[in-house]
C-alpha cells in the first residue's frame, strides 16, 4: 500500500527557508539561472548553514523520536530548484541528521499545485510569490523574515506563538476595527461575545498541535514537548469573545497575553518560540530581531 500523509501533521518548507541561500539567492537575481546552477554544482559539498525555519522544523521532527511506534510529523522540501541543483540541498539534510526524504523540485514553476497533493498543513518561504499562492490555495503559509541571532538555542519544548485575528482567527473583527476604529470593534466584540469567531488560516495546525499535544499527555505529570502561546493586541471586553471561541474547539492554548496595544516583542523574547506567526508587518518587524518570525499574508 501506499503511504499516506492523512494523518500526519505536513510542513512544506522551501529550501532557502531551511537553509541559509541568501548568497545563491544573490547569484540567481544578478547573474541569472546559468550562473545559480554553476555555483549550486560546483559547490555541491559544502554544507549550508542553518536558515530561518530550521529550528522549527528540528524541533518538530524530535516529535517522531519521542513518540512511541508514531509517526507524527513529515517535513518536504518544496523548491523551485531543479534535481540538478538540489544535491546541495540533500547533502545539508543529510549532515544536520534531519529525518527529511520527501521533496517536490518544480524547476522553477509554481509551488500551490503540489501544496494539496503532500497534504501541506503549513508552507513556509522567503518568496512572498510562492507565500501568497498557498494562502490564495487555503494553505495555512507564512513569509519568514530573517532569522534572529540567537534562533538555534535547544530548548525543552517546541514552543510556537500565535497572533489571534487573522491568524488563528477570521479578520472579520480585525476588518471592523480597521474600517471603524476601536469604539465600533468593542461593541462588536461585546454583542457577540458568546459567539464562537471563525476559523482562521493558522486554525487547522493549531487543532493539530492541541491533537499532539493531548497524544503526550503523561500520568506522572511530565510536560507535553508543544507549548503554545496566543499573544494578541486584544483586551478587555474583546477577551471574552476569544476565551470562548477555544471552549468551543475545544483547545486550551498553553499561555495568552492580552496585550492591550502594548508591543508584544518582550513577551515574545520571554516565551522563546521557534517560530511566531502574525500579519501585521509592524508587530513582525519588531519580532524579528527577537524570535523566527513569520508573516501571514491577506488571502486575495
Amino acid at each position: 500500500m501506499p503511504f499516506s500523509l492523512d494523518k500526519l501533521l505536513v510542513i512544506g518548507i522551501s529550501s532557502r527557508a531551511l537553509f541559509d541561500l541568501e548568497i545563491e539567492e544573490n547569484i540567481f537575481r544578478t547573474q541569472g539561472l546559468d550562473a545559480y546552477r554553476q555555483h549550486q554544482l560546483d559547490n555541491e559539498n559544502e554544507i549550508l548553514k542553518a536558515g530561518a525555519g530550521f529550528a522549527l522544523v528540528r524541533a518538530l521532527l524530535k516529535l517522531n523520536t519521542l513518540a512511541e511506534n508514531q509517526r507524527l510529523v513529515e517535513v518536504v522540501i518544496m523548491s523551485r530548484n531543479s534535481s540538478e541543483t538540489s544535491m546541495r540541498i540533500f547533502n545539508s539534510i543529510d549532515h544536520y541528521g534531519l529525518d527529511i526524504t520527501r521533496a517536490a523540485l518544480s524547476g522553477g514553476a509554481s509551488l500551490a499545485p503540489y501544496l494539496q497533493a503532500f497534504n501541506v498543513s503549513l508552507f513556509l518561504s522567503l518568496h512572498e510569490d510562492d507565500v501568497q499562492a498557498a494562502i490564495d490555495s487555503g494553505v495555512a503559509a507564512a513569509l519568514l523574515y530573517q532569522k534572529p541571532d540567537n534562533a538555534f538555542e535547544e530548548l525543552d519544548q517546541i514552543r510556537i506563538a500565535f497572533d489571534g485575528d487573522a491568524v488563528i482567527f477570521s479578520d472579520e473583527s480585525e476588518r471592523i476595527f480597521q474600517q471603524h476604529g476601536i469604539e465600533a470593534f468593542e461593541k462588536h466584540e461585546r454583542d457577540n461575545a458568546k459567539n464562537p469567531m471563525s476559523a482562521g488560516p493558522f486554525a487547522r495546525l493549531l487543532k493539530a498541535l492541541a491533537y499532539i499535544q493531548h497524544n503526550f499527555k503523561s500520568p506522572d505529570g511530565r510536560a507535553a514537548p508543544i507549548r503554545t502561546a496566543l499573544v494578541t493586541a486584544r483586551s478587555s471586553p474583546a477577551h471574552e469573545r476569544v476565551i470562548r471561541t477555544l471552549r468551543a474547539w475545544d483547545i486550551a492554548i498553553d499561555e495568552t497575553f492580552f496585550m492591550g496595544g502594548v508591543a508584544k516583542s518582550d513577551v515574545l523574547a520571554a516565551f522563546k518560540p521557534h517560530m511566531f506567526f502574525d500579519d501585521q508587518p509592524a508587530h513582525c518587524a519588531r519580532a524579528a530581531p527577537l524570535v523566527p518570525t513569520g508573516r501571514v499574508l491577506v488571502k486575495k
